[in-house]
C-alpha cells in the first residue's frame, strides 16, 4: 500500500465512477482499476461494489475512505509545514505534554506564545512523561511538560510547582459526606483506580509509592489508560482515584477531597534539551514567569505548595 494507491482510491470514491476518476487523476482507466484491485487484494476485502451505477463503497470501503482522507490530509500538512520551515516562512515549536497539565496552565501558555510569536507554528503532542525524554533527545519535541523526575544528563528538568493531590470519590458514599482534607490512611481497604496503565513508570507509580510509603494497602487496584476513564469509573461508583488537584474541573458528578500530607503532591516539570540555544526556550521560560506573577486560580495555595520555579540550569 502506498500514497498513490490511497489517492487513486479516494478519487474513485469521490467520483463514484472509474472513468471520471481516471480523468481527474490523469491516468488511464485500466491501470487505475488494477491499482484499486491490488489495494483490495492486499487488504483482503472488497472496497467497492463495481456492478452498480454509480460505483458504491462497501462497509469496509467507507471506513477505509475516511481513514485515507485523514492520512492524505496529514501528509499535506507535513508537506506544507516542511516547506514553510525550509523557506524560512516560519519556525516550529513542538511541545509534549501529559493530559493533566491541560487543566493547570498549558492552554494559557500556548495562547500567550501564539500571540507573542505569530510567525511560529506551535505543535502540541500528548505523551506520557517517560516518553518525553527520548522524544526530546531524538528531536521529536522541543520542550515537554510532565510529572516524572529523571536522571538523563542530556535533558534539563525544571520543577514548575508541586501540585496537591485530590481524591475523587463517588457521590453518596460515606467518604463523600465531608469536604475536609482526607488522611492518606483513609484509603486503606478502598478500591483504587490508577492511571495510566502504561507506559511505566508513570503517574500511577507516584500514587502507589505514596500509599506504600504510608503503609496504606488498598483492597484492590484497577489500572486504566486515561484520567477520563478513571474519573468515569469513580462516577459509576467503581472506586476512588487520586488525581492532581487542578483536574477537579474535569467532572462535576463526583466529590473531591484534598489528600493530607506534604508529600501528597505531584510535580509539574518542564523538560528541554541541555545546551538548546533556541530563542523559543527562553521565551517559554519568560512567559511562564509572567504567568506565575499573575497568580492565576490554578496556581492558588488550595491547589499547590507555596513554591515558585527556578530557571537557573
Amino acid at each position: 500500500m502506498d500514497l498513490r494507491q490511497l489517492r487513486y482510491f479516494v478519487g474513485v470514491a469521490r467520483e463514484r465512477n472509474f472513468t471520471r476518476a481516471a480523468e481527474q487523476l490523469n491516468i488511464a482507466q485500466p491501470p487505475l482499476s488494477r491499482q484499486i484491485q491490488a489495494l483490495e487484494d492486499e487488504l483482503g476485502v472488497a472496497l467497492l461494489i463495481r456492478n452498480s451505477r454509480p460505483v458504491r463503497l462497501t462497509e469496509a470501503g467507507r471506513l477505509f475512505y475516511e481513514q485515507a482522507l485523514q492520512v492524505l490530509g496529514r501528509v499535506e500538512q507535513m508537506r506544507a509545514a516542511t516547506r514553510r520551515v525550509g523557506l524560512n516562512q516560519n519556525s516550529v515549536l513542538s511541545i509534549g505534554f501529559v493530559a493533566s497539565t491541560l487543566y493547570g496552565g498549558l492552554p494559557s501558555l500556548v495562547r500567550k506564545l501564539r500571540h507573542r510569536t505569530p510567525d511560529i507554528e506551535i505543535q502540541v503532542l500528548e505523551m506520557m512523561s517517560v516518553q518525553q525524554i527520548p522524544a526530546l533527545k531524538e528531536g521529536r519535541i522541543d520542550i515537554g511538560f510532565g510529572r516524572l523526575h529523571h536522571s538523563d544528563s542530556g535533558v534539563v528538568e525544571i520543577v514548575l510547582r508541586e501540585e496537591r493531590l485530590t481524591v475523587a470519590i463517588p457521590k453518596d458514599t460515606p467518604l463523600a459526606q465531608d469536604s475536609a482534607p482526607l488522611p492518606i490512611s483513609a484509603l486503606t481497604g478502598q478500591k483504587l483506580i490508577v492511571y495510566p496503565k502504561e507506559p511505566r513508570p508513570g503517574y500511577a507509580d507516584q500514587v502507589l509509592n505514596l500509599l506504600h510509603g504510608h503503609d496504606v494497602r488498598p483492597a484492590e487496584v484497577q489500572e486504566v489508560r486515561e484520567i477520563q476513564t478513571a474519573l468515569g469509573l469513580v462516577a459509576a461508583e467503581t472506586g476512588l482515584c487520586v488525581i492532581p488537584s487542578s483536574a477537579r474541573q474535569m467532572r462535576s458528578d463526583v466529590h473531591y477531597r484534598l489528600l493530607e500530607g506534604e508529600r501528597a503532591t505531584s510535580p509539574v516539570i518542564l523538560y528541554h534539551r541541555v545546551g538548546d540555544t533556541s530563542p523559543y526556550i527562553d521565551l517559554v521560560k519568560e512567559v511562564i514567569k509572567e504567568m506565575y506573577a499573575e497568580n492565576p486560580p490554578w496556581l492558588s495555595a488550595e491547589h499547590n505548595l507555596p513554591t515558585r520555579p527556578s530557571f537557573a540550569e
